[in-house]
């Protein structure tokens, strides 16, 4: 028997929402490994929202515990404190990646996943060395902003109170930073705003970004020639979008990575119309009912994305 919960707090269209639906996946799947939990998407309170096809008898507070204790097991996690930011030498990242694979079982994998989701020590800078990383890293260290550590940080820091207000209720953005800006109200570029940015201070839903965390390792990174391609992105010219799928049939862990990495979802922008519409028919066939994709920006020294808008 199961039942279905819905995730009132997460929208469709938001960047950070959707990577909070995938992290509360990943995360509860990995914990209840012998309860097959899903996830699809429906229309409630004028926005499609995700849902999650549970146990039955599963409780709001035991779905809080179990997200918190997967944040928690993240404190320590090699792939997460070799370093600060992304940014590093490809002998660094090697060595992280080789401490990954060889503490890696088949039951305990999470610093792996986590590492290939992160770069490639393949591809580096030819001047400075540096590995190429993932398309979601958003910041390297300007403005003493660390992408690991923030990471660490909302791991460590982020109370069951604040998962709550992420999943189930309308988002206030009440919480101090940090923020990992993938959500797009983080843009926050002076030409859009009625005061100087820089003096005021972030606030943010903290219960999504850490849950953001959780879903990363479903966008595994690889090389595409000399570039690093990462899972879900694409350029279209000289701009980076990300792209992602609504689906209305419940799909557990492994199909649902399996659907982020359709080739139909990045048909787009040069795409002919023909091509596109029959990319559109093959997803519907699979139960895909909208594609959204937001295009990640570059202000500064950092990166932001907007909000999704259909495909």
């Amino acid at each position: 028997m199961t039942e279905t919960l819905t995730l009132k707090g997460l929208d469709a269209d938001n960047p950070l929402a959707f990577l909070a639906a995938l992290g509360t996946l990943r995360a509860l799947s990995q914990a209840w490994p012998d309860a097959t939990v899903r996830l699809h998407w429906g229309l409630t309170d004028g926005a499609l929202r995700p849902l999650l096809t549970l146990p039955a008898g599963t409780n709001e507070q035991g779905i809080l515990d179990t997200l918190i204790d997967q944040l928690r097991g993240l404190i320590d996690n090699s792939a997460l404190t070799f370093a600060k930011d992304l940014a590093v030498a490809r002998q660094i990242f090697r060595d992280a990646a080789r401490c990954a694979y060889d503490r890696a079982t088949f039951d305990s994998h999470v610093a792996a996943e986590f590492i290939a989701a992160f770069g490639c020590d393949a591809l580096a800078d030819a001047k400075t060395g540096i590995v190429q990383d993932t398309a979601w890293r958003t910041m390297s260290g300007a403005g003493h902003q660390h992408f690991l550590e923030f990471m660490c940080t909302l791991a460590s820091d982020t109370s069951i109170e604040q998962l709550a207000a992420a999943l189930f209720a309308p988002w206030r953005y009440c919480d101090p930073g940090p923020s990992l800006r993938w959500d797009p109200v983080d843009d926050r570029r002076y030409a859009l705003r009625w005061n100087e940015p820089s003096g005021d201070p972030i606030r943010t839903v903290r219960g999504a970004n850490a849950l953001a965390i959780l879903g990363l390792p479903l966008f595994p990174t690889q090389p595409l020639g000399v570039t690093l391609g990462t899972t879900g992105f694409s350029r279209i010219p000289r701009k980076t979008f990300f792209t992602w799928p609504i689906w209305e049939d419940p799909l557990p862990l492994d199909v649902v990575r399996a659907l982020l990495g359709l080739r139909e979802l990045q048909l787009h922008g040069d795409t002919s119309p023909h091509e596109r519409l029959q990319a559109r028919e093959r997803l519907r066939a699979r139960g895909v009912i909208e594609v959204f994709h937001s295009q990640r920006i570059t202000q500064g020294k950092y990166r932001n994305f907007t909000s999704g808008v259909p495909v």
